[in-house]
């Protein structure tokens, strides 16, 4: 519902300018993956060497978002779509911001996906794949979830009585399972550079 004593204020000070004095192109790298896939740590690796690179980031997480701005929602189908609603809307601003923002989220489903991508320009979404199967995912299990999920202990819980949807067509593709963080996390600062995100001279 619209309501009709709202009205949207420009700023002064545009995106453009705001990447300019950071020397860096915007963007959202959002990282999809099961849970333990190694999302968080990926995305922390990439933040680390972002930083030795003097480039402005931050990272948004899962379980950090969910103790305040997310606190109160549950992993129902719908509030799991809110989630990643709002988090692409913070992800907006981040980007509105002139900032490389990391968001690393299991963000089952395709369609949100895609709406969180509409939300900014072409070419400022980027998909990040964390490709590892369920049963390593399982197997490092670092907060016993999937034990609880298999004993029905936690219901929705995605891969084992909730889908995931992998990505069909990501900008980057990861396989944790082959490659160690720091590899995976060169492989995606690589992705920035050789497309422009960044400039390193």
């Amino acid at each position: 519902m619209s309501n009709k004593n709202i009205v949207w204020h420009d700023h002064h000070v545009s995106k453009n300018e705001r990447s300019e004095i950071k020397d860096q192109k915007p963007c959202i790298l959002w990282f999809t993956g099961l849970s333990g896939s190694g999302k968080s740590t990926v995305a922390n690796a990439v933040e680390s060497q972002l930083l030795t690179l003097k480039k402005h980031t931050y990272l948004l997480d899962g379980d950090n978002i969910r103790m305040g701005l997310n606190k109160g929602l549950t992993f129902s189908d719908e509030d799991r779509i809110e989630n990643i609603r709002r988090i692409g809307e913070v992800s907006k601003l981040f980007v509105d911001a002139g900032t490389i923002v990391l968001s690393a989220f299991i963000s089952p489903f395709q369609n949100e996906r895609d709406v969180v991508r509409a939300l900014v320009e072409e070419g400022e979404f980027i998909e990040v794949f964390i490709d590892t199967p369920l049963e390593v995912c399982e197997s490092r299990d670092p907060k016993g979830l999937y034990k609880k999920a298999r004993k029905g202990e936690i219901p929705n819980f995605t891969g084992i009585s909730s889908p995931y949807e992998a990505p069909t067509n990501p900008e980057i593709h990861i396989k944790t399972a082959d490659f160690d963080i720091e590899a995976c996390a060169a492989q995606i600062v690589s992705y920035l550079k050789e497309k422009s995100y960044i400039d390193v001279r």
